[in-house]
């Protein structure tokens, strides 16, 4: 369906199931104006911009991001091709949807009712010598076959896919046979995303708290507050946010970019604990280490943080 309010229009994906007390009703809202959002625009730390527009840059390898549904990873890869989106460059995605309509993009619905599948459209993506490939979603064997010999074959491929971190994501694809020697010369950087809800900048104040106050109400939080005396943000709850405190959501990331000893570790089907242990001594952070920041800059709370990504300790 479609909705417009003033200048602004609204596409609304509707899922309606049957339930015991009657139907079932999710809406997800597609706004138009997110198509042209950048890297900046998600909330992504500049750090983590300068590494995505490297690898982005590159003529050919697999840019990954995770998440569960509705975290905005379709979002994120839009921003990328933002990035390389010029009328020399053939850039062509498979999708199921298509969320975004992009003048100069061909953009392919799956449809399983003629058969065409993420698989067989990128089979035939792959003959119409495209620069760029996105794909919807690698959900199969098959389609992570194809999509890690498409990028290893001269094109530059950007898909999600669902894990719970990061780190998680190359145990998966080594478990869906994609080849550990293939894994290692095609993933340039994995992105792991979740979203939080924006402070209302109308009704934003600030709080003055101790690392004590916060351990007790937040103990997983306490290490990353060690200063007697720390500022944290709310809302008050104002007409403009709805009286929520809230407005609007950012994205938190993790990064884990392919180094060459990240690279030999994946030849030998490494753990997510162990591919953690790399990419932390390598400088990576957690989701939740990337909230933190946001929670001191005053873009979102500690109690909306904890609650959409906890502390997770992933021992050596």
């Amino acid at each position: 369906m479609r909705f417009e309010k003033g200048e602004t229009v609204f596409d609304l994906r509707t899922s309606i199931v049957p339930t015991v007390e009657g139907e079932k009703i999710v809406l997800r809202i597609l706004a138009a104006y997110v198509q042209g959002f950048g890297l900046s625009n998600l909330g992504m730390s500049e750090a983590h911009q300068r590494i995505l527009a490297e690898v982005a840059q590159k003529p050919f390898g697999m840019i990954l991001v995770t998440g569960p549904t509705g975290s905005g990873k379709t979002t994120t890869l839009y921003a990328v091709l933002k990035l390389l989106h010029h009328p020399d460059v053939n850039i062509t995605t498979i999708e199921d949807p298509v969320e975004y309509k992009v003048i100069g993009i061909n953009q392919i619905q799956v449809n399983p009712q003629t058969n065409l599948t993420f698989a067989k459209g990128l089979r035939s993506i792959v003959r119409q010598d495209p620069d760029i490939i996105l794909v919807g979603e690698i959900r199969d064997e098959e389609t992570a076959e194809i999509a890690v010999n498409a990028a290893l074959t001269g094109h530059l491929l950007l898909s999600t896919f669902h894990a719970n971190d990061a780190a998680t994501a190359i145990p998966r694809l080594l478990d869906m046979k994609v080849e550990p020697f293939l894994l290692a010369s095609t993933i340039e950087v994995i992105i792991a995303q979740r979203l939080v809800r924006k402070i209302c900048i109308t009704c934003r104040y600030s709080i003055s708290s101790t690392s004590k106050k916060i351990g007790e109400a937040f103990p997983g939080a306490k290490d990353f507050f060690q200063e007697k005396k720390i500022t944290l943000y709310a809302g008050k709850g104002c007409d403009a946010c709805g009286h929520t405190g809230y407005q609007g959501r950012a994205a938190i990331f993790e990064f884990i970019r392919v180094t060459p000893d990240l690279q030999d570790l994946i030849l030998n089907n490494p753990s997510t604990k162990e591919i953690w242990k790399l990419a932390k001594a390598q400088g990576s952070k957690t989701v939740f280490e990337d909230g933190i920041e946001k929670v001191r800059n005053g873009t979102t709370t500690l109690e909306e943080l904890v609650r959409v990504a906890p502390p997770v300790t992933i021992e050596s």
